[in-house]
């Protein structure tokens, strides 16, 4: 046939009693309610799966029959108005609502939290992995507790890619331009009903941001997408794809988030009290907030204090090599102007981002620097950022530098699954939805007789199954598989009995995650598989950035493996891990298993949402596992000793993973099953929720941002920022006074040190410090006592001081009178540091002298 082909979309009318479906398609809001989900899907079950569970993309293709025919249902009308009942108690709740977490902050206090990437359901593909999904719960649980919060990131045409995986395990990507009609989303208008822009500067040129909002609760998204008319082919594509393109494209994209979208907060008149950089990407904002500063007319040092002082940084990633870095000519040349413009030398550009070990520019250095609240996602991670961010304060030892942590948690109402509702209904009583933190609620769990505990776990597996044998009949005709060869694959995943043990490990797939730790001794693992009377399943799921060919190379290995004839469908490896998979993974899954390489897991949190869902986790002691697992919730595999090689490492802890499935989990599972299950394994999966669930909600781990980052940095804001932040001015001459004066700054000490004393005596202490012209109030004097070996501080007992006179050239006498109540052996060091009433952490200098 010849001529033009035209396409037409044409869109159904939504009648007036179903209008506000419209207003549930266009909130977040559904990505956590599973009921106002369900309203779509039960409409058109077949285009609900088609458009990716999209609301809006399915009223813009719902059959005009469909919806006239609901509008007089009464049983959809009755099911669509409580859904709208319990939307409009959520967002109409009073404007004076007080939760304990915002009563943490001012009236007019604001938090805005940059991040390169949210995932919120899969309806919004702006996400790739944890970072993004914890971005989403942060902002989720942020709208829950009704936190003054808004939210900025970047709108990317092609979101992560789609995976398909071929018959020899290859990995193949696809990507897909997203048309952002079918969005949750909204373009932002002027008064004059203009589309808002933005322009940040390029290399010889501007480049346009348009901007979008989406709404999550009570929450605010805004988005920035450069494929707008006003930019070149190569600038529209600036925000093309979600980590794609190469370093230059990288740069660009940091510096439209964060320069952007500082820019763009200021365009809605939008004045944050507190600035959230979520990983080091949004670096950039310092800079923009520093060059908004020189407007108050503050010199460069007194503007990044005032920047600083209202400034969380979180790093996520534990290890040096993991934080973006540009090279000084890079630098220079996308910063050239900026530099013209605000007067800052390029080798103070440089300073700002440079680790003391590189001469790169570093956007972890940069986020440290223009931040005075820094944090890891577990203890474990707390202290290794700690470690190797060490060199930023050379002086302090890197237990007591500035790096807090926060542990990662989840968003529950995203992620428990409604077939627990109203089973917590009936043996917690209403309202546990509120008591996430009350532990005493949760022991509630043990009161829920063991049957009907176990036939919600069943119920959840079952549908795992079911989701299992589409996606592996999907995959298995598509890489012309026969019909007849499915029963073998699926013969351990029925739905309609799911009885085998079934153990979930689904994450990125990144060497040091360890996919195959599994497959390092295949005789054992073939004896532990070939036990007919207790048979187990292992799903693997998970993506491979399409430059990472050894996770590729992970990927290939397991589905060679999973085809070999004492694992075939024993082993299932599923493709296309997105959040509806992950989801029905960790509420389905018996075990999650989690086995990084120490201490590489920064937190991980797909093993707090199985706990949540009464699953058992078995995994590595690293991130949140190190401080949620007590022995009696799940299994810990204990890192090996430090020093081994990588071999020997994972042959050690392999050792231990088969030893626990071998003489634990498998026989716990299969004990004592003349009911239909195990007792002993229930009460594992009942503690695990019990013990899991009150220390890793979301509304503790904001509760923790609040009270530890948001409103001290709020209440410091307040004090820089006063009487035309004359604070700001004070901090940046005193630090001025004191970088100069103090290599000068010396202690000695006149007393006679005595070896022994008497419990009860006491200890009188002299120490003379040189101040090099400071005055007495510029520092502290203190000693520092521990146990012999002990190197956290907390267990440390520290004394100021007092300042007695001043001595001749420039020498001061500091004294203590100090009575110990303590016997033994005790280690004491002496040491002075700068202090100021305003400084935000005693050591955020990083200058110390010790004796």
């Amino acid at each position: 046939m010849s001529g033009t082909r035209y396409q037409i979309e044409v869109n159904p009318e939504i009648p007036p009693r179903l209008a506000r479906l419209e207003v549930l398609a266009n909130n977040l809001w559904y990505s956590w309610n599973r009921a106002s989900r369900a309203v779509f899907a039960r409409l058109h079950p077949s285009l609900w799966h088609a458009v990716n569970h999209s609301p809006k993309a399915f009223l813009k293709r719902v059959d005009q029959k469909r919806l006239l025919n609901a509008a007089e249902d009464p049983i959809f009308l009755g099911t669509l108005d409580r859904v709208l009942a319990v939307y409009d108690t959520y967002h109409l709740a009073p404007a004076n609502f007080e939760s304990p977490v915002k009563s943490h902050l001012a009236g007019n206090d604001l938090i805005a939290y940059f991040c390169f990437e949210f995932g919120f359901h899969e309806s919004l593909p702006i996400y790739s992995g944890g970072l993004g999904i914890l971005a989403g719960d942060h902002c989720k649980g942020a709208s829950d507790l009704h936190l003054p919060f808004v939210a900025v990131g970047l709108l990317y045409s092609q979101g992560y890619f789609q995976q398909t995986i071929d018959r020899e395990g290859r990995q193949h990507p696809h990507y897909f331009d997203t048309d952002f009609d079918d969005l949750p989303i909204v373009p932002v208008f002027r008064e004059d009903a203009s589309e808002m822009r933005v322009s940040v500067e390029l290399p010889g040129r501007a480049v346009w941001a348009r901007l979008w909002q989406a709404k999550a609760g009570n929450a605010t998204l805004y988005l920035l997408d450069t494929n707008v008319a006003e930019n070149g082919a190569a600038d529209r594509n600036i925000t093309h794809r979600l980590y794609g393109g190469d370093r230059s494209t990288r740069i660009e994209q940091e510096i439209v988030l964060g320069i952007g979208g500082v820019r763009a907060l200021r365009e809605l008149n939008i004045q944050p009290s507190v600035w959230h950089i979520n990983e080091g990407h949004a670096a950039f904002l310092i800079l923009e907030r520093i060059q908004g500063m020189f407007a108050q007319g503050l010199s460069f040092d007194g503007a990044l204090e005032a920047v600083a002082v209202n400034t969380v940084f979180t790093t996520h990633t534990p290890v040096p090599a993991g934080h973006d870095h540009f090279p000084e000519d890079m630098i220079k040349n996308y910063f050239s102007r900026f530099c013209e413009t605000t007067g800052i030398g390029v080798d103070t550009l440089m300073a700002m981002g440079r680790m003391p070990d590189s001469g790169d520019f570093n956007m972890t250095a940069l986020a440290i620097r223009g931040s005075r609240f820094h944090n890891g996602v577990s203890r474990i991670h707390g202290q290794v950022s700690s470690s190797i961010l060490s060199g930023m304060w050379p002086q302090i030892d890197p237990p007591e530098n500035p790096i807090d942590y926060v542990t990662n948690a989840v968003h529950v109402p995203s992620f428990l699954a409604t077939d627990w509702y109203e089973t917590f209904d009936r043996h917690l009583g209403l309202g546990w939805m509120h008591r996430l933190t009350d532990h005493t609620c949760w022991q509630g769990v043990n009161r829920i007789p063991d049957q009907i505990f176990w036939s919600v776990r069943q119920s959840l597996k079952s549908q795992l199954l079911h989701l299992i044998g589409h996606r592996v009949r999907q995959q298995h005709l598509r890489n012309q598989g026969s019909e007849s060869h499915l029963d073998r694959l699926l013969k351990f995943a029925d739905p309609a009995n799911p009885t085998v043990l079934t153990i979930g490990f689904a994450r990125r797939f990144a060497t040091y995650k360890r996919a195959t730790l599994l497959f390092n001794n295949l005789d054992w693992l073939r004896e532990i598989l070939g036990d007919t009377a207790r048979p187990v399943l292992f799903i693997f799921a998970g993506k491979a950035h399409p430059a990472d060919e050894p996770g590729q190379a992970l990927i290939r290995q397991i589905t060679e493996l999973s085809r070999l004839r004492e694992f075939e469908g024993r082993i299932l490896m599923l493709e296309d891990y997105d959040l509806h998979l992950a989801r029905r993974l960790v509420s389905g899954v018996d075990v999650w298993l989690n086995n990084p390489i120490y201490p590489l897991e920064a937190s991980g949190t797909s093993g707090i949402k199985a706990a949540i869902n009464g699953a058992m986790n078995l995994s590595v002691l690293d991130g949140w596992w190190g401080e949620g697992y007590d022995g009696k919730n799940g299994w810990a595999i204990k890192p090996a000793a430090e020093g081994l090689a990588p071999a020997e490492r994972d042959a050690e802890e392999a050792r231990t993973l088969y030893e626990l499935l071998q003489d634990s989990v498998i026989p716990l599972y299969y004990r004592n099953t003349s009911l239909g299950y195990s007792p002993e394994w229930v009460a594992m999966s009942k503690h695990s929720i019990a013990s899991i669930m009150p220390r890793f909600n979301m509304g503790r781990m904001l509760e923790e941002y609040t009270e530890k980052f948001y409103a001290p940095a709020a209440a410091q804001w307040r004090k820089y920022a006063g009487e035309d932040f004359s604070g700001a001015r004070r901090v940046a001459a005193w630090k001025e006074k004191i970088r100069a004066a103090w290599p000068g700054v010396s202690l000695r000490r006149v007393d006679q040190p005595l070896p022994r004393i008497r419990y009860g005596n006491a200890l009188h202490f002299e120490i003379v410090v040189q101040l090099n012209g400071l005055a007495a109030e510029d520092i502290t004097v203190e000693l520092v006592f521990t146990r012999p070996g002990e190197i956290n501080p907390a267990l440390s007992k520290r004394y100021a001081l007092r300042h007695e006179r001043a001595l001749d050239h420039g020498e001061h006498l500091y004294v203590r009178e100090l009575t110990l109540d303590l016997c033994g052996k005790i280690d004491y060091r002496i040491r002075a540091f700068p202090q100021h009433e305003l400084l935000t952490h005693p050591f955020e200098m990083g200058m110390t002298v010790w004796l």
